[in-house]
């Protein structure tokens, strides 16, 4: 199985716009990673994105490209102070042979403290430097172990 964690692009300032969607530079940003991506093979099941519109809008521009076979829709659990463990244990019950990849699309502190938990048990320490509209993928193999496999950020493509 294989997971992605997508840190949302960049949002506009709340004192522009109180609803945060995602800015100019952060909609450039997420088509540049999710073209990227579609040009990588990339296979996917289904995306899931939390409840606010950056998360939202970052979701549906990564779809747009990488088309997943399943759908894009808001989950709970993956808001910026969610607990990570809620997660941890749901990707638990889905057992190793499962073939589906899935895509989290969320904020930060949930996601660094998300593949903290997964990667070495310890939401507090800072495994993954994520970065807006960032994508790392982590593995699972078939012990239930999971594994940093790549990331790649905005600032990396040309």
């Amino acid at each position: 199985m294989l997971l992605y964690l997508v840190q949302h692009a960049e949002a506009r300032r709340e004192e522009e716009d109180p609803a945060r969607p995602l800015s100019e530079k952060g909609d450039r940003d997420i088509r540049k990673v999710a073209l990227h991506l579609s040009k990588l093979n990339f296979k996917i099941t289904r995306i899931l994105h939390s409840k606010k519109l950056r998360a939202k809008q970052t979701a549906d521009i990564l779809s747009e490209y990488v088309r997943p076979s399943g759908v894009t829709a808001e989950s709970d659990g993956l808001a910026p102070l969610d607990d990570p463990s809620a997660w941890a244990d749901r990707l638990k019950y889905l057992t190793a042979s499962v073939t589906e990849n899935i895509a989290l699309v969320g904020h930060l502190p949930h996601l660094g403290k998300l593949a903290s938990v997964l990667l070495c048990g310890e939401p507090e320490r800072n495994i993954v430097s994520f970065r807006m509209g960032c994508v790392a993928c982590l593995e699972r193999d078939e012990k239930g172990d999971w594994s940093l496999q790549w990331m790649i950020t905005p600032d990396v493509l040309i």
